[in-house]
């Protein structure tokens, strides 16, 4: 601890206030694990011993543990019926074949069942909770030494009690899915012996997927938290087993994933969530005693928006169907660069821009919307080679090269950022007749054809390419 402490000192670190950053630093600069750097700042905040604290952070699962044997017996609940019995009492089907991660899942699952019959002590809020009591009913149940379980809890609660801070309203992004995917990915890891480094690269790969989701919402569809709550544990999982057997490179700190996450919750609930309301309404859960009370005009209103709202699912559902490609056909043209949306949808609209063109081209300029800007690493070069030489989005020789074969040749290009959200316009100037595309960006490498030096032409050349534009 003395050591943890005065490195916190010399680094101008306050215990009480580590992020969890600071503390895989920490034990990264002291050789220490991260579980005893969370553990030091707790005994020094506290003034508590090492027991003390470890007994403490155990005690507080008591009234969740209680919560889970509920929800995995006797226990049913109005959203997830009798899950958490189903996958724990026996003969029980085994989710994963994994049987430490299975019991995880099972208990997890049943300690939201036990929300639901008894409540549970929330953190975030209640759907983390389910995911850090069910890790720890799993490691009791599997008969670990209290030192290593205790530790393991420790860096959940750690993280638990950040996202606590950060979850500011409703959404799964900041509670059972991102706090307890977060949360999973590096008990898995302190339970492993992982490093410091595979700690943080769990971390941040796991949160990633989680940014923005909402809950489902406010938790009032059935079962559909059973695959929030449970996805989040089964995406630690995956999160931990590439940071520690892997050379994956992940290059985001955990802080600025976590602050990311703090930052998009609001967002997404100001903006994703009446949406999702919007879709779900119509399978919320309701109280008969509670409805009751609520006038027949309300009532009428409510059934006259959930068919409007069910008919338009209905009619949206079958304009994506008959717009489908054949099974048979399913696929576009490889994508080099990794992103068929990021890299394919510009690179084939520099490819009608150059077809649009007559002669040597001169300068490229290109105009890519926030998104694409950011990410014009990979976009360019296969911008490039379709501007200049025409090439398709899966020429992976060309797309190495091209960097080099536009300086040498000296083509000028003029890279800028584009106001317009989606937009993707690309200009090629050659001897004899330049050539223009305004598109908007599409996922699977398509594009919707905008404007054009020449439109009717433009379209013309993207039916030849088999370049697919859409509305």
């Amino acid at each position: 601890m003395e050591t943890i402490i005065g490195t916190m000192t010399e680094q101008g670190l306050a215990p009480g206030r580590l992020t969890v950053g600071d503390c895989i630093a920490l034990a990264r600069q002291t050789g220490e694990r991260v579980s005893e750097v969370i553990i030091a700042e707790a005994m020094a905040v506290g003034q508590l011993t090492r027991q003390e604290v470890l007994s403490a952070v155990m005690a507080s699962f008591s009234h969740n543990l209680y919560a889970i044997e509920i929800g995995t017996t006797t226990g049913s609940s109005f959203l997830m019926g009798n899950a958490g019995r189903e996958l724990a009492q026996e003969p029980a089907t085994p989710i994963v074949a994994d049987a430490f991660l299975n019991k995880v899942l099972a208990y997890t699952l049943g300690a939201q069942v036990g929300n639901h019959s008894v409540g549970l002590q929330p953190c975030a809020g209640t759907g983390d909770s389910c995911t850090y009591s069910g890790f720890v009913k799993a490691m009791l149940e599997e008969g670990l030494e209290f030192e290593l379980t205790a530790r393991v809890a420790a860096v959940m609660m750690k993280i638990g009690t950040i996202f606590r801070v950060g979850k500011t309203t409703t959404g799964c992004n900041m509670e059972g899915f991102g706090a307890g995917s977060a949360a999973s990915a590096a008990a898995f890891v302190e339970l492993a012996g992982g490093s410091p480094d595979q700690m943080e690269r769990a971390i941040v790969m796991a949160l990633s997927p989680t940014i923005a989701n909402p809950c489902t919402p406010r938790v009032m569809v059935a079962g559909l938290c059973a695959t929030h709550i449970g996805g989040g544990v089964m995406i630690g999982k995956l999160a931990a087993q590439l940071a520690m057997h892997t050379s994956i490179p992940i290059t985001v700190p955990a802080d600025v994933m976590i602050a990311m996450a703090a930052a998009v919750h609001p967002i997404s609930a100001k903006y994703v969530v009446p949406t999702v309301i919007q879709y779900m309404e119509p399978f919320f859960k309701t109280n008969q005693a509670v409805e009751s009370y609520i006038s027949p005009d309300i009532k009428a209103d409510e059934s006259a928006r959930i068919d409007q709202t069910i008919g338009q699912a209905l009619a949206e559902a079958r304009a994506l169907a008959s717009k489908a490609n054949p099974i048979v056909k399913p696929f576009s043209e490889a994508v080099v660069g990794g992103s068929s949306q990021a890299v394919g949808s510009p690179t084939n609209a520099a490819r009608i821009a150059h077809f649009l063109a007559k002669g040597d081209v001169r300068k490229v300029r290109i105009e890519l919307y926030a998104e694409l800007f950011a990410r014009r690493g990979i976009n360019v070069p296969g911008i490039l080679m379709a501007a200049v030489y025409g090439a398709g989005t899966d020429n992976s020789k060309l797309y190495r090269e091209v960097m080099d074969k536009v300086a040498a040749a000296g083509i000028a290009v003029e890279i800028v950022p584009a106001a317009e959200a989606q937009l993707q316009k690309i200009t090629v100037e050659a001897t004899e007749r330049n050539g223009m595309v305004e598109t908007l960006n599409r996922g699977g490498a398509r594009l919707v054809l905008k404007n054009a030096s020449d439109l009717p032409e433009a379209f013309r050349i993207a039916k030849e390419l088999g370049i697919d534009t859409v509305e």
